[in-house]
């Protein structure tokens, strides 16, 4: 089935953009566990981002020799390349999960583990090293990093750093300029239909909104001008107890579809008048590791009859109209917020970017596939709009890469909490939130 145009009584006529999807890169092919070990994935990081970082390395200090860490000899200044492992003493140990003798907390607030005393090494494949000095600071970095370091060995054996080199953004594709027509696309998140908290008429305002069923006529017409939906993850919430491997009685089966059932009329009547993505997230019933794949169309009967619903990755890329979009259901910058600190969530989001890797933090604290010959997480063109779902609050900053890149980051939030989507014009890269609420004060 085609999408219907938006058809008011003016006869307003949707907006289109030319899509393309790049998420050939998470697909998983032949799925296999059996002997793959994760060490492939950071060898696979490793030869990618250290070809990259030797690339800029003659811009950088042209002057210095590189070495490996074998190769290190004291007081002697060099660059060596290689992972970052941090030792983190607060860091959860799967082993104390089923240790009945535990009986000290670390007194750390529970949705953060960085200590004052954690320790950064670099690791290649002669042998891992010590790092010390002021420069390199643990609470910024996580395992799984690749980096460049301009230091000496110290008399102790450790490296001291004295700079540090990071990918940087990678090349940008020109923003395309021909256009002075606003097209939108509207990031909607967390809507947790199946939760009791969650509110079916604030979810069908929306609905309304974007298919132009709402306001006067200057609404509709900006309703006209929205050329994708994207919804980033938790977009179900199954009752806690239900999925717990034993066989579900009727009325358990009822309460696992009825949500699932709920969402597919909602998104119907989004996908039969704008083109739709929807992405899945830890909450919504598929693979919980990354790269997650799609939720199956079997799960929605309406929507999927329509061409222009997608079941998209996570993480998913593509592009609209010639600019790049890349994005998440939020794991990825959750799990850096566990292992590492930072003003905001946009400045996580940036950190990956400049890092050139979408989930730094997998496979050590964040599931992901055991990939044998590649790294799907190396970002390898810059994106013009970055975007994580499920966040507490809506939060925007636009970026400058040292080439000119020019990166909307977006944090939106969990919609069943905040009733906020987020809408992004493609002509400036300009955002707003758009709040829909049902109760009102007099």
């Amino acid at each position: 089935m085609d999408a219907v145009e938006v058809d008011t009584e003016n006869n307003l006529q949707r907006k289109q953009s030319l899509y393309q999807s790049f998420d050939e890169t998470f697909e998983i092919h032949k799925e296999n566990y059996r002997g793959q070990q994760y060490s492939q994935i950071y060898f696979a990081r490793l030869h990618v981002m250290r070809t990259l970082l030797y690339s800029l390395i003659p811009s950088w200090k042209s002057h210095l020799p590189v070495c490996t860490v074998l190769g290190l000899e004291e007081g002697k200044e060099c660059i060596i390349v290689g992972t970052l492992y941090k030792h983190m003493k607060l860091k959860p140990c799967i082993l104390d999960e089923y240790s009945k003798e535990r009986s000290a907390i670390p007194l750390v607030k529970p949705h953060n583990f960085t200590h004052p005393d954690d320790q950064l090494v670099l690791e290649d494949e002669s042998g891992r090293v010590k790092l010390t000095g002021t420069v390199l600071l643990p609470s910024v970095f996580v395992t799984g990093t690749v980096v460049a370091l301009h230091g000496k060995e110290t008399g102790a054996g450790d490296f001291l750093v004295e700079d540090i080199l990071e990918a940087g953004l990678p090349h940008q594709t020109e923003l395309p300029l021909n256009s002075e027509e606003d097209k939108y696309v509207v990031f909607i998140s967390g809507l947790s239909i199946g939760n009791c908290s969650s509110n079916p008429l604030q979810f069908q305002l929306l609905v309304d909104h974007i298919t132009g069923h709402l306001g006067d006529e200057k609404e509709q017409s900006i309703a006209a001008q929205i050329v994708q939906v994207v919804i980033a993850g938790n977009s179900v919430e199954i009752p806690h107890g239900l999925l717990n491997g034993q066989n579900l009685a009727s009325k358990d089966q009822s309460r696992l579809s009825e949500p699932i059932k709920e969402l597919d009329i909602f998104l119907t009547q989004i996908a039969a008048g704008v083109p739709l993505d929807i992405m899945a997230g830890p909450n919504d019933p598929a693979n919980f590791a990354l790269p997650q794949q799609p939720l199956h169309r079997c799960l929605f009967p309406g929507s999927s009859a329509y061409n222009t619903f997608r079941s998209c990755h996570n993480p998913h890329s593509f592009d609209l109209d010639n600019v790049r979009f890349l994005g998440t259901s939020g794991q990825n910058i959750d799990d850096l917020e566990k292992y590492s600190e930072a003003k905001d969530k946009l400045e996580f989001m940036e950190r990956t970017l400049r890092w050139r890797h979408l989930a730094p933090t997998s496979p050590n604290t964040l599931g992901c596939y055991p990939f044998t010959d590649r790294d799907p997480f190396f970002i390898e063109s810059c994106p013009h709009v970055y975007f994580v779902g499920n966040q507490d609050k809506y939060e925007t900053r636009l970026i400058k890469g040292s080439e000119g890149q020019v990166v909307r980051l977006v944090c939106i939030p969990r919609f069943a909490e905040t009733g906020v989507a987020v809408v992004l014009n493609m002509r400036n890269l300009e955002c707003h939130a758009l709040r829909f609420g049902t109760q009102f004060s007099s």
